[in-house]
């Protein structure tokens, strides 16, 4: 097995599944001609959070890692016309391109973007009374992985379902020894959930054009 070999797979499944889309495409293209680390999701993982939120009947999606905003875009056309999406970022570049590439898809009515650390946004949101959340999307630094995972279920709702991307490394999560502080902070993740007795939990590991990872899909039980 081979990159070369998962990348052919998931072109053709995408092809077969995945509609062009010339709003996703300008703002993968507007994000990668801004200078974005090229480390947004797939086409077919994005595709698959859209599905969630649409099985689920999201109303309420929190997302916490915004980049261009490529993923909002997925996640936001699944909401129905009175739904929202809360989308946090720390990069003011990354910030402006999304809110650019947000409404190219005409979707700024239903988007509120939060700029500032989400270690000090997440509390605010608390405080507005902006949840509970149906939904939650953590694709952001991996050092701080565990705290988002411990908003995300205080934020949530029984029923609530949790998606963090980015989970295997390649691999090194199960590297004890490593001194990747993002290995690290994926493995006190992975222990935070193993700990919370409020919530059910599977990690699936993925290959594709990104190369060898997987997500973690998340419960808050009943």
């Amino acid at each position: 097995m081979s990159q070369e070999l998962w990348s052919s797979v998931e072109e053709y499944m995408d092809g077969l599944l995945i509609p062009a889309d010339p709003v996703l495409e300008a703002a993968r293209k507007a994000s990668e001609d801004a200078g974005l680390p090229m480390i947004a999701v797939t086409a077919s993982q994005g595709r698959l959070l859209h599905l969630l939120a649409k099985i689920l009947g999201a109303r309420r999606i929190l997302e916490i890692g915004t980049l261009g905003g490529y993923s909002a875009i997925w996640m936001t056309r699944a909401l129905p016309a009175d739904g929202r999406l809360v989308t946090l970022e720390f990069e003011p570049k990354h910030f402006a391109v999304a809110r650019e590439n947000i409404a190219r898809a005409d979707l700024s009515d239903r988007v509120d973007q939060r700029l500032g650390a989400a270690l000090d946004t997440l509390p605010l949101l608390e405080a507005e009374g902006a949840g509970p959340f149906d939904f939650v999307f953590i694709d952001a630094d991996k050092e701080n992985c565990a705290p988002y995972f411990g908003w995300a279920v205080r934020l949530s709702r029984p029923g609530s379902v949790i998606v963090v991307d980015n989970v295997i490394r390649e691999g090194e999560v199960v590297n004890a020894g490593s001194t990747d502080a993002m290995v690290q902070g994926i493995r006190r993740f992975n222990e935070a959930v193993a700990t919370e007795p409020r919530v059910t939990a599977t990690t699936v590991q993925t290959v594709g054009s990104k190369g060898y990872d997987g997500f973690t899909l998340i419960r808050v039980n009943d």
